[in-house]
């Protein structure tokens, strides 16, 4: 497939949480797609190495951007508008998750967790709106797609804070697709399951620490929870990503989407 006829030719896409996991894989799909593509995240160093691994086929923009400093994403957005033109596709991939007794948890914890899952998809989509819409009214339609958790649509013990912060996004998710269905923009969320990311690692390190597992040992009790029994892979969240912004996609909206190899059918 050649660029120009790539499905998502010259399609501005902004992915943030982007330096690794599963937004590092989100970029790289879109882009083999075709889309440009703006890498958002907190880490330099990593979106630089991402961007000249993209190479030359598309055009990237690097936006060095911690989401918990929600006066700085108006500004970061703007500076991609300018970098590579109108916003037509916005992945809210940033996310962390802290894992405490809930007794434990201290407002501290709580609104942390509320401010880079929740209100930093908020922040994001707010100000990413004006320039999707703008493209959407001349005829390319938007796509936002919001990266959750399983955990938006189960209890989870020991992250309630993450859990909530999480179903507010999918809340949100649908709240918003309502809101932007007759304007030719969709929003989604995808709620992975365990993934193999960073947080899982943390997860993991959990484990051993506070039970004496072995890290196989921790690796498979969160693999246990998959009917599958293995760890999803960053790759399969893409591929999902790619899905809702090409061509076909359109009638698809306010959907949450799980990829937990079966976790929350039985």
């Amino acid at each position: 497939m050649t660029q120009t006829n790539a499905p998502l030719h010259q399609r501005h896409a902004v992915i943030t949480g982007a330096s690794r996991g599963i937004g590092a894989a989100v970029a790289t799909q879109l882009a083999q797609a075709g889309a440009n593509v703006t890498l958002m995240g907190r880490d330099s160093d990593s979106l630089k190495r991402l961007a000249q691994l993209l190479g030359t086929q598309v055009r990237t923009h690097i936006q060095v951007v911690d989401l918990a400093d929600t006066t700085t994403v108006q500004t970061a957005m703007q500076e991609a508008v300018a970098a590579l033109g109108p916003i037509h596709i916005l992945v809210n991939n940033a996310g962390q998750a802290s894992s405490q007794p809930f007794e434990k948890t201290d407002l501290a914890l709580w609104q942390h967790m509320l401010n880079i899952n929740l209100t930093g998809t908020y922040a994001c989509t707010h100000a990413a709106l004006p320039s999707m819409l703008l493209a959407a009214a001349a005829g390319t339609p938007g796509r936002i797609i919001n990266i959750a958790s399983t955990a938006g649509l189960k209890g989870y013990a020991y992250v309630s804070a993450y859990t909530a912060a999480k179903h507010g996004v999918v809340g949100l998710t649908r709240a918003l697709a309502l809101e932007l269905a007759r304007k030719h923009i969709t929003v989604n969320v995808i709620c992975p399951g365990y993934t193999e990311t960073d947080i899982v690692m943390q997860a993991i390190e959990n484990i051993v620490q506070k039970t004496g597992q072995t890290p196989e040992q921790a690796r498979v009790t969160l693999a246990s929870r998959n009917p599958q029994k293995r760890l999803v892979q960053p790759d399969e969240i893409a591929r999902a990503v790619v899905w809702l912004c090409s061509p076909g996609s359109d009638a698809v909206n306010g959907q949450a989407i799980a990829i937990d190899g079966g976790e929350l059918a039985g």
